[in-house]
């Protein structure tokens, strides 16, 4: 079936008043404009479920919905994505703002590859795509006018609210274990929209492409190496004393 005539059923079932989770005109054209197959792949563009690609979960259309309404970009807007996955919310923003006007940064390195592949693929190789620990954002292009966090963090991140514009936003998954998405002004005003579930926000030695993701493993592995070594002789539990 043409892509084109999938993309606008799927947008036609976001719309509908079972999922409602698209309600702008400027989201309803843009999400029928950008080519999903791109990013994703022809047999999971279109089915509205999130599932893996590289380590990351790439978001199902209705979740990407909910974070782009939560946004609300005007067309001249200056945006920054945090969590650049497989590229495609970016491809939807910059349908909307322009290309140009997008950047967007991922701390997986194959995950840069791959979205600057697909963002090429799809006609927007405009949008600037950099590899970058997403605490940090992208001060070089600074301020914002808005900031897009796919991942889930206790606290709004510093270095992301103070690169928001005086009338800027920041649209995040705040939380732990029990989450809620989250408006964040650059006076830090946060306004919750609902409950979501999001992966937290990696920090350096924890994506996909390192050896080993889990930080806390590494760190009790570390410490009781330290502690076996300390040990006096008695304290062996490699010798037998019988």
């Amino acid at each position: 079936m043409d892509p084109a005539v999938l993309r606008g059923d799927m947008v036609d079932s976001l719309q509908h008043d079972s999922k409602g989770v698209v309600q702008s005109e400027w989201l309803s054209a843009a999400m029928r404009s950008v080519p999903r197959e791109a990013f994703v792949g022809e047999q999971e563009a279109y089915s509205d479920r999130p599932f893996e690609r590289l380590g990351t979960r790439v978001l199902s259309p209705s979740t990407a919905a909910r974070l782009l309404e939560a946004l609300d970009p005007d067309p001249d807007d200056d945006v920054l994505v945090v969590g650049a996955g497989v590229g495609y919310t970016a491809a939807v923003l910059a349908e909307h703002v322009g290309p140009e006007r997008v950047q967007a940064i991922d701390i997986t390195r194959r995950l840069v590859y791959d979205a600057r592949q697909n963002l090429a693929k799809a006609g927007y190789e405009a949008v600037l795509v950099d590899r970058r620990d997403g605490a940090d954002g992208l001060p070089e292009y600074a301020p914002y006018d808005r900031v897009l966090l796919e991942a889930a963090a206790i606290e709004p991140p510093r270095a992301l609210v103070s690169q928001l514009a005086d009338d800027g936003r920041l649209v995040m998954p705040l939380g732990g274990r029990e989450q809620t998405l989250a408006t964040v002004t650059a006076d830090r005003e946060v306004q919750r929209l609902g409950s979501v579930a999001f992966q937290p926000m990696l920090v350096e030695g924890e994506q996909a492409d390192t050896v080993e993701r889990n930080r806390t493993q590494r760190e009790d592995r570390e410490h009781a190496r330290r502690q076996a070594q300390s040990r006096t002789g008695w304290e062996q539990d490699w010798i037998d004393w019988d």
